[in-house]
C-alpha cells in the first residue's frame, strides 16, 4: 500500500521573522516565483439573476478527477499569491481546481444590490451545489482562505451532517474565526497602515458605485468617511446584507462559536503570529467537534507560509492542503 509522504510542520525561514513580514513579503516578492497556470473563465448566473465568475485550470481532466474548490479572501481573486500556488500544485498533482470569485472580485462590478461577507454561507451553498451538478462523478474538496475560510466554515456549520453530501473534506486557512477580535487587531498601528488602508482602497469605491446604481441602498457619506473595517461594515456590509450593525454582523458571522457543529473532516490552519487574528482568541480542541483538526503553527503570518531562501517558495500551503484531502492527515 502506498504510504503518504508527510509534509513537515511549518517553520519560517530565518530571513523572514515576525508575523507582519511573513504576511507581506510572500504576497510581494514570493508571488512572482509561482508560475501563473493557464485558466479558463466561466460566468455563472446566481439565483437572484446576478453573476459570478469562476476560473478553472485550463486542463483536460476526466469526469472523476478530484476537484478542489478554492474560496478566496477579502478582495482576493484567482490572481492572489495563495490562489496561484494552489492552482499550480493541483495542476502538478493532476487535480482540477476552480476559484469562484465573490461578487465584484473578478474585475467587474456585479449588478444586484449585494456584495459578499465573512458569513456568506448562502452564497457558498449555491456555488458548491453548482459544482456538484457539473462534476457529479468527481470527489469534491473545498478550501477557503481568510474571509473565504470563515464563510466556508459557516456553511459547513449550517449544513451539519449534510455538508458531507456536497464535499468530502474542507480546509480553512488563516480564517478570522473571531471577527470582532480580527477587526480590532487590524484597526490600529502598523496593521492599520498596511492592511486596513489596502482593503478600503478598493472596498469603498466599489461600495460607492453600488450605491450609485441602487440609490438609498446605504449612506454614501458614511461609506466615504469610514476609516477602518468596523466603520465600513457598519455603514455598508451590515445593512445591505441584513445585519443590524457591524457588531451584529461580526457576532453572527464568526465561525468560532460553532466549531462543534462541524460534521465532516475539517482542517483549520491558523498561524499564532497572524496579524489578523490574535493567538489569544484561537480555539482549542474543546471548542471543536471530533471531525476538526486544529493546526496552529507558531509562525506563518496571514496566509504567508513561505519557505526556502529569498524570495521564498509558496509550496508548503498547497502541499499541506493536498495531504489533508488525499490522506486525511
Amino acid at each position: 500500500m502506498h504510504q503518504a509522504k508527510l509534509i513537515p510542520p511549518y517553520t519560517a525561514p530565518r530571513w523572514l521573522p515576525g508575523g507582519q513580514l511573513q504576511t507581506v513579503l510572500p504576497a510581494l516578492i514570493s508571488r512572482p516565483s509561482v508560475p501563473a497556470p493557464a485558466l479558463r473563465r466561466e460566468r455563472w448566473t446566481a439565483p437572484d439573476g446576478d453573476f459570478i465568475d469562476v476560473d478553472w485550470l485550463d486542463a483536460q481532466t476526466s469526469p472523476d478527477t478530484p476537484l478542489l474548490v478554492l474560496f478566496h479572501g477579502l478582495e482576493g481573486s484567482s490572481r492572489s499569491h495563495y490562489a496561484r500556488s494552489v492552482l499550480s500544485a493541483c495542476a502538478s498533482e493532476g487535480w482540477q481546481c476552480a476559484v469562484p470569485h465573490f461578487r465584484g472580485c473578478s474585475g467587474e462590478d456585479n449588478h444586484a444590490p449585494r456584495a459578499y461577507h465573512s458569513g456568506d454561507f448562502a452564497e457558498i451553498d449555491w456555488i458548491l451545489q453548482r459544482f456538484a451538478i457539473l462534476r457529479p462523478r468527481a470527489p469534491i474538496y473545498a478550501a477557503g482562505v481568510s474571509l473565504g475560510g470563515n464563510a466556508l466554515l459557516r456553511w459547513a456549520q449550517e449544513q451539519g451532517a449534510s455538508a458531507g453530501n456536497r464535499v468530502r473534506a474542507l480546509a480553512a486557512v488563516s480564517a478570522p474565526l473571531d471577527l470582532a477580535a480580527g477587526g480590532r487587531a487590524i484597526a490600529t498601528g502598523l496593521s492599520y497602515q498596511i492592511y486596513t488602508r489596502m482593503f478600503l482602497r478598493t472596498l469603498k469605491p466599489k461600495a460607492l458605485r453600488m450605491i450609485a446604481r441602487h440609490p438609498g441602498l446605504a449612506d454614501a457619506q458614511r461609506v466615504r468617511s469610514a476609516r477602518d473595517l468596523g466603520a465600513f461594515d457598519d455603514a455598508f456590509t451590515a445593512p445591505i446584507h441584513g445585519f443590524r450593525d457591524a457588531a451584529d454582523y461580526w457576532r453572527r458571522a464568526s465561525s468560532k462559536p460553532h466549531l462543534c457543529q462541524l460534521r465532516l473532516p475539517s482542517l483549520i490552519l491558523n498561524a499564532r503570529n497572524d496579524p489578523f487574528q490574535p493567538a489569544s482568541v484561537l480555539p482549542d480542541a474543546r471548542l471543536a467537534s471530533d471531525w476538526v483538526r486544529l493546526e496552529q503553527p507558531a509562525h506563518g503570518g496571514h496566509v504567508g507560509f513561505a519557505q526556502g531562501s529569498v524570495p521564498g517558495r509558496l509550496d508548503w500551503l498547497p502541499q499541506r492542503l493536498l495531504q489533508f484531502f488525499q490522506h486525511g492527515i
